[in-house]
């Protein structure tokens, strides 16, 4: 797996398998994770607090998800994960089936 060249307030694991990854993350107002891709597992993303916003490239694409909402990135769809609003905002994230990698775009 490749380390993530990014920072954001916290990343909790909740689960790790052999081919899927489920991790809760919180970011504060202005953080980010950057523009990239996976090689095999789809990002599922699952709204829990303030809005999230994930945005693709080609198809272009941007979903703000409240608690409650949901929206999945297949695989090697370039996208990007912000903190939409003004608050903090937290979400799950799904990843699998597959081997995970993150690669920078």
């Amino acid at each position: 797996m490749t380390p993530p060249s990014y920072s954001v307030r916290s990343i909790k694991l909740v689960v790790k398998g052999a081919d899927v990854l489920v991790r809760e993350y919180t970011l504060d107002p202005g953080e980010r994770i950057p523009w990239h891709h996976h090689t095999q597992v789809t990002d599922r993303f699952f709204g829990l607090q303030g809005t999230v916003v994930v945005e693709t490239r080609e198809p272009a694409a941007r979903h703000l998800l409240e608690p409650g909402d949901s929206a999945a990135v297949e695989p090697p769809t370039i996208h990007e994960v912000t903190n939409g609003g003004a608050e903090t905002c937290r979400f799950l994230l799904v990843q699998g089936v597959g081997q995970h990698d993150f690669n920078p775009a």
